[in-house]
């Protein structure tokens, strides 16, 4: 496991404070604000340490309230709303100066037995053959303000390799598809909920700007007000991301300033093990050309 993955699963794991509260560190990506997929798998790791091991977390739906800060941890409450015989239901709060950031819902459940069928797995080509994110922005380095510029060429915890790709500093309209390669850099324990964690977190990648292909702009560009306003996640099948998995986004709608997108994420065996949907802000803003 590499020193940047170690801490990952460190950022994810959170510090238990009080029964039902959790603290958890933050990491500075260069964004405007805090990660969102930080907050997503620390939602989900807060979520899990409340509910007895034999039932996993299915399903996450949440809110994105106000910006985070990255300089600050953030405390996450959880609430108890219920243990049935079959789902146990969670509600998390993330917390920065006293004022929520983030809210979400979480159910677990028992494995068992039931129907099964699957949409299939789009034929893409296979990540060896293709550059990752890293080194595709290392080609236009010379392009980023200085400041964001190390982070940009840092060792990453989670590689990602597109299949679909665009110049951020020259965006072309393109259809809104996208397809993506990722993985953790680095073996990973064996323990289930450790690579749902950070499956919640490498979700918020990518999936937004999907709905700005159509446009020919991007998240790079000054004028540009882009943030996640929601976040839904379904667990599928156990995973492993220290192996890689395809992440398939579409945006089928945009208006009043949102995009809406979905993603759909594939093991290497073409099994279907999450889904993912996402409305943000794609505001164009002239004050900011």
């Amino acid at each position: 496991m590499s020193q940047v993955l170690e801490e990952l699963v460190a950022l994810l794991s959170l510090e238990n404070i009080e029964e039902n509260l959790f603290r958890g560190v933050s990491q500075d990506l260069g964004f405007r604000q805090l990660f969102g997929g930080q907050v997503l798998g620390q939602c989900i790791s807060a979520a899990s340490q409340t509910v007895e091991d034999a039932r996993h977390v299915h399903s996450l739906h949440g809110y994105f309230l106000r910006p985070g800060d990255s300089t600050l941890p953030v405390v996450y409450q959880v609430d108890r709303v219920r243990d049935g015989g079959s789902f146990s239901t969670r509600r998390v709060m993330a917390i920065q100066k006293g004022q929520p950031i983030f809210t979400c819902s979480a159910s677990f459940q028992y494995d068992e037995e039931g129907f099964n069928h699957q949409t299939q797995m789009p034929d893409v080509v296979g990540p060896e053959s293709l550059k990752s994110e890293t080194e595709l922005v290392a080609e236009i380095a010379h392009l980023l303000p200085e400041r964001m510029r190390e982070r940009a060429l840092s060792q990453k915890p989670i590689e990602i390799r597109p299949v679909t790709q665009c110049n951020p500093f020259a965006p072309e309209v393109m259809e809104p598809v996208k397809y993506v390669w990722f993985r953790a850099d680095g073996t990973l324990p064996d323990i289930p909920a450790i690579h749902k964690y950070i499956l919640g977190y490498a979700s918020d990648f990518n999936l937004l700007t999907t709905s700005m292909q159509p446009h020919g702009v991007s998240v790079w560009q000054k004028h540009m007000q882009v943030a996640s306003l929601d976040h839904s996640l379904w667990f599928h099948a156990n995973l492993r991301m220290d192996d890689w998995l395809l992440y398939a986004m579409d945006s089928p709608w945009a208006g009043n300033a949102r995009g809406f997108s979905r993603g759909s994420v594939f093991n290497r065996q073409g099994q279907l093990v999450a889904s993912v949907a996402q409305e943000g802000l794609i505001r164009l803003r002239e004050d900011w050309k």
